[in-house]
């Protein structure tokens, strides 16, 4: 066997540490147990690096008198949960952060929950967290009823939707009579107290299968709750479901089929938080919680007409959640409202002792924060269509047709309406917006952090041949891009961790003074904003009429579509914000949404 250390020293020698060089010829090595002149001669076409013949020669003897190699560290079988030794954080430049908690502030009491409880239960399902929140607590409805409701309906409409991989029933149940002894004894716990959720299928609970929603690990069992479900369980919050997410933390395929979009069931819901995004806006769960490393929650909550909350990276511990890339994963809310969005965060936020990339930055909730004293800006060039500019960022995807280019720019020009209409609208409510513009750097580029990272998350699933058990094979699906991502030198890894460091103290200067940051969903903020840690908040911005083009029709790629459903579907608003400047974030969102209310429509199932 060969030494891969040794190996890369004398690849050193002969300068070709920096490039594809070492990892092609380590592989073809591998497969022959010796090298050879052709195997060198290959590598070097792979990296193009020039070697001439005589020093060819002159690399082999060394090369084969190596006896060890990566099997000393494959022999650990590092578990998915296995940190890194170093860490990401985003910090870097940007104005001071709150470290001292306060209690939390949440609005009055809902007129509607003041009511009672309809006749018929399941016309509270689309309620919000803060209304039911006044339910339970009132004991006008028991969380045992309001768990039995929503879990009919997870039963009910799994079969069209298909967003549960398990109930928790049992658990689900069991929580919930807790909780009505509690409440009725006088402790009660809080906003979340006996409220039904579900849970992204990425998140370990004892007791049940974390299957990352993939068919290698259908039947995995974790051992302990994720520090996200203890926490959830300390406030008193019910687990109904463990909700789907695309194989792996990808789209919306999972082992078990496409989970659908409640707006549209021939569309799936996107993802990879489909079934998160999906079930909380078909009424399903009271809120869930979903996960982004680049898009995750912003995509299914669009879709689906969610309210989603990416935090600040460092903001919520993932310690318990499956890891697919250590410096951009953000666990977070999908909810019907901008406060349930508060209220959840406030559970599940801060240092948890184990993920120690979480910073001890507070979050400060304060419904009645007067929001009219925030300094916005917007992006102003992002909300200008520009149809060249698109069609010239579309070109750099190979795999997209002429006809998927021209789809996707009609479908644009047909939602810039709403963009225009989100501008009208906070020019009404007397919100005074300055230009920002983005800083310009390689951001694409970049992302050969992911998919480091994330082949290293999978590097085993790989090297046995078992990610060809996943369900999506093509090329941008995860095994090509595992396998790929192999030839990334560690040089180049480095190189883009630095050129990132640059691009985050360029996006802190830019929105320096500001506390919101007025976006569109779509474009290039999504990418820069999940490399630079920055957090989000994604809400309804209104519903495509029927003269609006028709989705993108089954197995198109939709890359930069994915978030088109088509005719009755809904657009979304993305407000963004300093780095934990969550508090501010949502008080502005929830001024917008109050204002416009396309949170209160829901689908018709």
């Amino acid at each position: 066997m060969l030494n891969r250390r040794n190996f890369l020293a004398v690849c050193s020698s002969f300068g070709l540490a920096g490039t594809l060089f070492p990892g092609a010829l380590w592989s073809m090595a591998q497969e022959k147990e010796k090298i050879t002149p052709q195997m060198i001669d290959e590598a070097a076409k792979i990296a193009d690096v020039p070697i001439p013949a005589d020093d060819r020669q002159m690399m082999l003897s060394t090369l084969n008198d190596q006896v060890k190699d990566y099997d000393e560290i494959y022999k650990l079988h590092l578990a998915n949960g296995v940190q890194p030794a170093f860490n990401f954080d985003p910090y870097v430049g940007a104005a001071p952060y709150e470290t001292i908690r306060r209690e939390m502030r949440i609005s009055a009491a809902p007129a509607i929950a003041a009511h009672g409880v309809p006749k018929n239960l399941e016309e509270v399902a689309f309620w919000s967290v803060r209304e039911l929140a006044e339910l339970v607590h009132r004991r006008k409805v028991s969380s045992t009823a309001l768990t039995e409701m929503y879990l009919e309906r997870l039963k009910r409409y799994d079969p069209t939707l298909h967003f549960v991989i398990t109930l928790t029933e049992a658990r689900a149940l069991a929580q919930a009579k807790e909780a009505d002894r509690d409440i009725a004894a006088g402790k009660y716990r809080g906003p979340l107290h006996g409220l039904p959720w579900g849970a992204k299928d990425l998140l370990a609970a004892k007791g049940y299968r974390t299957t990352w929603g993939a068919m290698p690990y259908k039947d995995q069992m974790i051992d302990e709750d994720a520090t996200v479900v203890k926490r959830l369980d300390a406030a008193g919050a019910v687990l109904v479901a463990k909700l789907t997410l695309g194989a792996l933390a990808e789209g919306d395929v999972w082992f078990g089929g496409i989970t659908r979009n409640p707006w549209n069931p021939a569309q799936g819901s996107s993802g990879s938080s489909a079934g998160p995004a999906s079930a909380t806006a078909s009424g399903c769960v009271a809120f869930s919680i979903g996960s982004e490393t680049l898009g995750s929650i912003s995509s299914p909550s669009t879709r689906c007409g969610c309210t989603g909350l990416r935090p600040t990276f460092g903001h919520v511990p993932r310690t318990g959640a499956m890891a697919l890339s250590w410096s951009m994963d953000k666990l977070g809310p999908i909810c019907r409202a901008v406060e349930d969005c508060a209220l959840v965060l406030e559970s599940i936020y801060g240092p948890d002792g184990e993920d120690r990339t979480v910073q001890n930055a507070a979050f400060n909730w304060n419904a009645d924060l007067d929001w009219r004293k925030l300094h916005v800006g917007y992006l102003k060039s992002d909300f200008e269509f520009d149809a060249q500019k698109l069609a010239a960022r579309l070109g750099r995807f190979g795999h997209m047709s002429e006809e998927e280019r021209q789809a996707v720019i009609e479908q644009a020009k047909y939602d810039q309406r709403f963009n225009d209409a989100a501008l009208r609208k906070l020019d009404e409510m007397g919100v005074h917006m300055t230009a920002v513009e983005l800083p310009k750097y390689p951001f694409d580029a970049m992302l050969t952090i992911l998919d480091a990272e994330a082949a290293a998350a999978f590097d085993e699933l790989t090297r046995t041949g078992r990610d060809k058990l996943l369900v999506s094979q093509g090329p941008e699906a995860w095994p090509n891009t595992f396998r790929t991502a192999r030839f990334i030198p560690a040089v180049e890894y480095i190189q883009a961790m630095r050129a990132r460091f640059l691009a985050m103290e360029a996006m802190n200067k830019a929105i320096d003074g500001f506390d919101v940051i007025v976006a569109p969903t779509g474009g290039e903020q999504l990418v820069v904003t999940n490399l630079t840690g920055h957090p989000a908040l994604i809400l309804p911005n209104g519903f495509r009429g029927e003269d609006a083009p028709q989705a993108p029709k089954p197995g198109k790629s939709g890359v930069i579509s994915s978030n088109y459903g088509g005719p009755g579907t809904p657009v979304s608003l993305t407000f963004l914000a300093p780095l934990y400047g969550e508090a501010k974030l949502l008080a502005f969102g929830r001024a917008y949404q109050d204002a416009t209310k396309f949170n209160l429509r829901h689908p018709k199932l």
